[in-house]
């Protein structure tokens, strides 16, 4: 049976009006209007919806629905000139003994004659008459499959579906259906959900109607029942077997290659057929292709990780902050602007424009399960439709199948390394295809479908960092290239992807530092040559940080002649890969120089979690920061071996590579102080990053000047010592092998015997200022902290002020966003003001009190006093003033915010470099990937 066009549902419609004007009696005529009601759209009353259905009231009561269609629609009848808000309120009265699974999105209250149809989804609402009827039966697409949807990106619907589809992925495991079988079969299965129930099948549920009631209760021939399907669903109705059983007939030819491999067939038994049943009752229409890839993904993966699904749905919401200020954002100004012409010359390009979107090309190179791919044809879908109601706005009537949309998922490319996700990402996008047809369908009165499936998405299973990409899609026909690429940092890759970095990068040997994610930055640089596609990725925010950006940053500028067009500055990405729900990450844009735009946009965010704001800018740079003032906007931080600016050198603390043998706590360190008199001087108390913020207490033994014959004497001492020269004598490394030999020495021997500055290694970015300060032996400092001998009241007050905390925060490496402090990029490398003897005691003066008002806390940490919210006024005063003076030793106008100081020492930091980094731009030139 064929879906019925709009306009033979508007004839049905007036039809139906005439049939019924004289309509008033509940009781006697509501079950022969409600037939022909349903009869307007072609869908049989009886295979949907029933009567009378008994319902548990509240107070043990029970009453009767007059017309349910269980999930989906559900009608309070009354007699002509009832009161339909009372009746809408009686319906919803229904629902406390409605099973969730059955909870109609579609309440309607009517009296023949009035119809009152509400969407408990999005909250629109419909008031008619029966004579106005024809004019609305699109709100009742519903009925045949054709409907309005909105999508969130956490609902518990998704999260749901996952549970459900997860025990039948289970069972079918466990039976020993696995592998590339189980995969393929769940993908078709899924696909056969929600076909069942958006219309792609007709009539609507057969696929529940042959399981449900074709089967045997126990099983035996669902899966060779299934398997018929699947083929029928691949075979043209013309190449089909005469012989074919009417219910399996019935079935459309979908194409596409979804069907077309022969799979194992799956034994089934009675607990696993009531499994697939409670996923056939599902609404599956509600679930949004967007989340698909997550869902199957969650589907395949352990119990407990899809009980906390919810947690790795990629949002919607970010991945339109990558593709808004790509490409969606200007084809909708350009829109926008086309709108406000006149007469042909406004058709022409309404029609030019949609033209061109059947004409862009988006390459996902590391698409995963397509989600990219699939908010951007839903984007780019529902532009298209906005220029054709506008090209259409003042034409009367249907326009016909003829009228539909250019924009096809061929258009779509991606490459993954997981074939299963490919699978995923090509049916997810079908899915988005045909939901956004059913949209056409309704805003232009027509009928449009793509069923048999014409258009296959591009989707390649490869490692792409391994392929020519011009074999999926050739650059100059490229229009964008986006996505989300892994994240794994440089010790966490394997060794095969350290090889494919260091190939791609042409670093040698050593490969760098460099994130996975930067050689999809490479290689799209090379991709993209003589073209003009753009390109956007999301990355760990690490790569515009640290010692990444010296290392990649001017490849992609001198190399590939790329400029950053816009960026999202540091948050909190959520992510849909199990497992990993929130890492911190940046967007960076990137056009090449030949055709950047003159206005670049920055986002920048308050909070890691908050809503962005945009500035714009002449240039970026790779910290991410406005650089149109500075000499070399590609300047990037080298690591420096020394410090270039006339500071004090910074070390590392001690590194006693122990085991943990060498380290007592504070009753451990009593204990054997009280037993062993002599030991007690070489028991020293010990500070890494916890110890100096935190205050908490732990010791070591520190034996370096200790006379062997004392050591001797002291037999648990002794067994330390053998613990730890056993522990590094079975290392791997040779290094530490040879420590062996001497376990009263550590790697890393810092044992200060004067007063000395503490950096910690890492700090939280909560912090408006990292604590620093002084301590005095006998404390040992561990390679937790930077130590700085022979530190000054000058240098302690200008590395504890805002001019070097915003330093820090701009060129430092980070974990998730806590800062981890190099003494190569930030301490060596920071820009040191010039400072009269005026402006240094003032300064000296001003850094002395934010030390006395911390000392009037003596009961807190550093980590109360420099926590946001409990920070003592009178530190922050002190520090308020202590930043002032330093910003006027730099600049006398001092500056508005970090991103001015930030943009103030990078300039300084090209003086300070000697013009080493001031040079002219290399010819562009196209790097050849090994």
């Amino acid at each position: 049976m064929s879906r019925l066009t709009w306009n033979e549902i508007k004839l049905n419609a007036h039809k139906f009006v005439g049939e019924w004007k004289d309509a008033s009696y509940e009781k006697g005529e509501t079950q022969s209007f409600y037939n022909d009601f349903f009869q307007i759209f072609g869908v049989p009353r009886r295979r949907v919806a029933t009567y009378e259905e008994p319902v548990k009231l509240l107070k043990e009561k029970r009453g009767f629905i007059d017309l349910i269609w269980k999930g989906m629609f559900l009608v309070e009848q009354k007699s002509a000139g009832r009161n339909l808000a009372n009746a809408k309120q009686q319906a919803l009265d229904y629902f406390p003994g409605i099973a969730d699974q059955d909870l109609p999105r579609y309440v309607m209250a009517c009296d023949f004659q009035n119809f009152e149809l509400y969407d408990l989804e999005t909250g629109e609402e419909a008031k008619f008459t029966l004579q106005e009827l024809p004019d609305h039966v699109d709100k009742f697409g519903f009925i045949m499959g054709v409907e309005k949807r909105s999508f969130r990106d956490q609902d518990p619907v998704n999260i749901k579906a996952s549970v459900l589809m997860g025990k039948l992925h289970d069972a079918l495991l466990s039976s020993g259906y696995t592998g590339h079988d189980l995969e393929r079969f769940l993908v078709r299965l899924l696909f056969c959900l929600f076909a069942d129930d958006t219309g792609i099948f007709e009539p609507r549920d057969i696929f529940d109607d042959v399981i449900r009631n074709t089967t045997k209760d126990d099983g035996s021939d669902l899966g060779i029942t299934i398997a018929q399907i699947f083929q029928t669903l691949n075979e043209h109705p013309d190449q089909r077997q005469k012989s074919l059983k009417p219910d399996i007939a019935q079935f459309p030819y979908i194409n596409g290659d979804l069907f077309a491999e022969s799979l194992r067939l799956p034994s089934f038994d009675a607990k696993m057929r009531g499994l697939l049943l409670e996923a056939c009752d599902f609404n599956w229409s509600k679930i949004s292709p967007a989340i698909f890839g997550a869902l199957m993904q969650h589907i395949s993966g352990d119990a407990n990780a899809r009980r906390q699904g919810g947690e790795h749905y990629t949002s919607e919401n970010h991945i339109l902050r990558v593709i808004d200020p790509l490409f969606l954002d200007e084809l909708e100004s350009e829109l926008e602007t086309i709108k406000k012409k006149a007469g042909t010359a406004k058709n022409k390009a309404l029609d030019a424009y949609v033209e061109k979107l059947s004409q862009l090309t988006f390459f996902d190179p590391a698409c995963g399960c397509g989600n990219f791919l699939v908010v951007t044809y839903r984007e780019i879908r529902r532009l298209e439709l906005e220029a054709l109601q506008e090209l259409y706005k003042d034409s009367s009537g249907a326009f016909g199948a003829a009228l539909g949309s250019r924009v096809t998922v061929h258009q779509f490319y991606g490459i993954e390394i997981e074939e299963y996700s490919v699978r995923i990402a090509e049916v997810a996008l079908w899915m988005m295809d045909h939901i956004t047809n059913i949209e056409l369908s309704i805003a232009l009165n027509t009928d449009f479908r793509r069923i048999p499936i014409q258009d296959k998405p591009n989707v390649h299973h490869a490692d792409a960092l391994d392929m020519d990409w011009n074999t999926v899609l050739p650059a100059k026909e490229c229009s964008y290239v986006f996505g989300n690429p892994p994240f794994l940092g440089a010790k966490i890759q394997s060794e095969s992807q350290r090889g494919q970095v260091r190939r791609i990068a042409n670093l040698g040997k050593s490969g760098g530092t460099l994130d996975y994610v930067c050689a999809w930055y490479l290689k799209t640089g090379a991709y993209v040559q003589g073209t003009k596609a753009r390109i956007a990725f999301v990355s760990t925010n690490s790569i515009t940080q640290g010692e990444q950006v010296a290392q990649l940053w001017p490849l992609l500028f001198h190399t590939y002649g790329l400029e950053i067009s816009f960026a999202h500055r540091t948050f909190e990405w959520s992510s849909d890969a199990k497992g990993k729900a929130h890492v911190h990450v940046v967007i960076i844009g990137l056009t090449l120089a030949s055709d950047e735009p003159k206005v670049k946009r920055l986002f920048s965010y308050s909070d890691i979690r908050a809503l962005p704001t945009e500035s714009q800018h002449a240039k970026l740079s790779p910290y991410l920061i406005d650089a149109s003032r500075l000499a070399d906007p590609y300047v990037t931080i080298s690591e420096a071996g020394k410090p270039i600016n006339g500071l004090p050198k910074a070390i590392i603390g001690s590194k006693p590579i122990d085991d943990g043998h060498l380290i007592l706590d504070k009753y451990e360190a009593a204990r054997l102080s009280a037993k062993y008199i002599k030991l007690a001087q070489y028991i020293r108390p010990l500070l890494g990053s916890d110890e100096f913020i935190n205050n908490e207490s732990r010791f070591i033994l520190a034996l370096q000047q200790c006379p062997p014959n004392e050591v001797k004497s002291w037999p648990e001492v002794v067994e330390r010592l053998r613990a730890v020269a056993k522990f590094r004598a079975e290392s791997k490394s040779p290094g530490t092998q040879a420590l062996a030999l001497t376990p009263t020495l550590f790697h890393v021997n810092v044992l200060p015997e004067s007063s000395f500055l503490v950096l910690p290694q890492t700090s939280s970015e909560t912090r408006d200022y990292m604590p620093i300060g002084f301590v005095s032996p006998p404390f040992v400092p561990t390679n937790a902290v930077k130590v700085v001998l022979g530190a000054t009241h000058l240098h302690f007050s200008i590395l504890t002020s805002r001019m070097h905390m915003a330093w820090m925060k701009a060129v430092t490496g980070r974990l998730k966003s806590d800062y981890q402090y190099s003494i190569g990029i930030v301490y060596n490398n920071f820009p040191w003001p010039e400072v009269s003897d005026a402006q240094k005691a003032q300064v000296e003066k001003l850094g002395q009190a934010v030390l006395d008002a911390r000392a009037n806390h003596p009961t807190s940490t550093l980590a109360d006093l420099y926590d946001p919210i409990t920070m003592p006024p009178d530190l922050r005063k002190a520090h308020q003033a202590l930043d002032q003076a330093v910003d006027k030793a730099y600049k006398p106008n001092g500056f508005a915010n970090d991103l001015e100081r930030v943009e103030h020492l990078l300039g300084l930091y090209e003086k300070l470099k000697g013009g080493l980094f001031v040079t002219e731009k290399k010819p562009k030139r196209k790097k050849k990937e090994g």
